[in-house]
């Protein structure tokens, strides 16, 4: 399942920051195609790939590691409460028991582009490999560099 944000049919021309979402030890190959498959539903490409996010809690996922380290992204990590202070289109129950808030790659996405809502043009995209793990992509654009950056409500 999966739910384009934009229904615009031109090519994605902007940075793309990349939310990312997985069960432990999802294999490279399910994250890489699930990552196509989101960009494709956008028109998007590898090269418009800017950052890759996720929560901390996947820091030591490899598969985030290695895709990477593949392409010279950066990897910008974020607590489970910053995320949870990110308004998303589809938050978890799921997400929520096991890591501590209701969304991951929607919300790391939105952060990592330093933006809103309004830029998010992939929702949750998921793919089950062909061993059952899961991989979920979101993907916003980035935020122009002359507009005022997206600052989350600070958590206390």
């Amino acid at each position: 399942m999966s739910a384009v944000a934009s229904q615009s049919s031109a090519p994605v021309a902007l940075a793309l920051a990349i939310g990312l979402g997985c069960d432990r030890g999802t294999p490279l190959a399910t994250v890489q195609q699930c990552l196509q498959q989101a960009l494709a539903l956008i028109g998007g490409a590898l090269a418009d790939v800017a950052v890759l996010a996720s929560i901390e809690a996947k820091a030591d996922e490899a598969a985030f590691l290695q895709l990477a380290a593949q392409h010279g992204w950066p990897l910008h990590w974020y607590s489970a409460a910053q995320l949870a202070a990110v308004p998303v289109p589809n938050p978890s129950a799921t997400v929520q028991r096991y890591m501590g808030t209701p969304s991951v790659s929607e919300a790391a996405a939105l952060l990592a582009a330093q933006t809103d809502l309004s830029a998010l043009v992939v929702e949750k995209h998921k793919l089950r490999g062909p061993d059952g793990k899961n991989a979920t992509v979101s993907i916003a654009r980035m935020a122009a560099a002359s507009s005022t950056p997206f600052s989350p409500p600070s958590v206390s």
